[in-house]
């Protein structure tokens, strides 16, 4: 087994927001950093705000993004969402649990990765209300 890490910033998909990688391989591991919504114009699914700055989140649209944002890093590694072993999704309320849990189940069950559902006080930007983290299992070729 090799010990080989290599990272990588996915073409197409938003910049991350410090100095990071979207994903990082280790051996036969794959960590996706936390994932949000944000597209590449640094807009957000599932999130707007009026000219007098009132915002509306759909937890459901920004939950299918974020997952869906997870399969294409997935897939840049030659991977995808029935590699995942691990995920850790962070909420800002927990009052938006069902519709993640919802849109959530459209993706998994129990023969799934392990899940780990956690409340957050904010994340980088006021218009986001989840991010997600997960760990991919694909063997070296």
């Amino acid at each position: 087994m090799s010990s080989s890490v290599h990272t990588q910033v996915v073409a197409g998909k938003a910049t991350p927001r410090g100095r990071f990688p979207h994903v990082v391989r280790a051996g036969d591991f794959l960590f996706v950093s936390g994932t949000s919504s944000r597209r590449p114009d640094n807009t957000f699914v599932g999130a707007s705000a009026d000219a007098t700055g009132t915002a509306k989140v759909d937890i459901r649209a920004q939950t299918r993004a974020v997952i869906e944002n997870i399969r294409e890093i997935l897939q840049a590694e030659g991977a995808d969402l029935s590699n995942l072993v691990d995920l850790t999704a962070f909420l800002v309320n927990m009052n938006d649990f069902g519709g993640y849990n919802e849109v959530y189940g459209e993706y998994f069950d129990e023969t799934g990765p392990t899940r780990t559902t956690v409340a957050v006080h904010q994340l980088p930007h006021p218009l986001l209300v989840i991010e997600i983290k997960a760990t991919a299992y694909l063997p070296q070729r």
